[in-house]
């Protein structure tokens, strides 16, 4: 069984960020930790012009959070802990002064959609379905909410986070605004992804910079808000429903 990981590679320009988990990519918080600190570094490198983002393995982008944390938390403030650590890396995105580009290889669930939501770019294969799947157990899409809502429009963030049983198909997600190109394969992601990251390195990084600072207008508040977010669902992860709940997968 494979090790989980964050790794980067810089070359020419463009850092690559890979993360692994070997339970379908999902991220408990020592992970989640790695990922904000190594987006916020590649951010802060002068030799780094684009970030492209990845998973490893080649069907699932990400499962979300790990459930293996989520059935062992006991308390509120571990709860808010645990919810917290999506919050940082889609903060350390939202702040990053470079373009990432999202890699999106198979289907993304729960805090994996905020993931790919918090991509200035993202790209994607026919398999990457999506899903908010956090109804299912009991508590609701509270911190990613806000990065799939800035991607999706209220209607679709509601649709799926209502309709939690369902994977949405990668063309649905691109008619939506969250995938900006669908391909059939993942050889033909990954050249795409390449071409389009080599071109960005030859624009000018303080435009850039500056355009990122637009785009993202109006989320200013999301440290404290997404913050706020990860109280709620510590305090519904606590509920007799949830931990009814979370026996099932025990």
């Amino acid at each position: 069984m494979s090790e989980p990981y964050v790794h980067i590679n810089t070359e020419k320009g463009i850092a690559t960020i890979e993360f692994f988990h070997p339970a379908h990519n999902s991220l408990p918080g020592d992970l989640l930790a790695k990922l904000a600190n190594t987006i916020t570094d590649a951010g802060n490198n002068d030799d780094v012009k684009v970030i492209i983002l990845k998973s490893g393995g080649d069907r699932t982008f990400c499962a979300g959070a790990s459930f293996t944390e989520l059935i062992n938390i006991n308390d509120a403030e571990t709860g808010k802990v645990f919810f917290s650590g999506f919050a940082k890396v889609i903060n350390a995105m939202r702040k990053c002064p470079k373009f990432i580009i999202g890699r999106i290889q198979g289907k993304t669930v729960g805090g994996g959609v905020g993931v790919a939501s918090a991509t200035d770019y993202c790209m994607a294969t026919k398999f990457a379905a999506i899903k908010l799947s956090e109804l299912n157990v009991g508590i609701g899409p509270f911190v990613v909410g806000p990065a799939v809502e800035r991607k999706l429009g209220l209607s679709g963030m509601s649709q799926i986070a209502i309709d939690a049983n369902s994977f949405y198909e990668a063309e649905w997600a691109k008619q939506k605004g969250l995938y900006n190109q669908v391909y059939d394969s993942v050889e033909e992601l990954d050249e795409a992804v390449q071409k389009f990251a080599e071109n960005l390195c030859n624009y000018n990084p303080e435009a850039m910079k500056e355009m990122k600072k637009v785009f993202w207008s109006g989320t200013e508040d999301w440290d404290e808000l997404l913050a706020e977010r990860a109280i709620i669902s510590g305090r519904l992860v606590l509920s007799d429903f949830t931990k009814e709940t979370l026996k099932r997968f025990e």
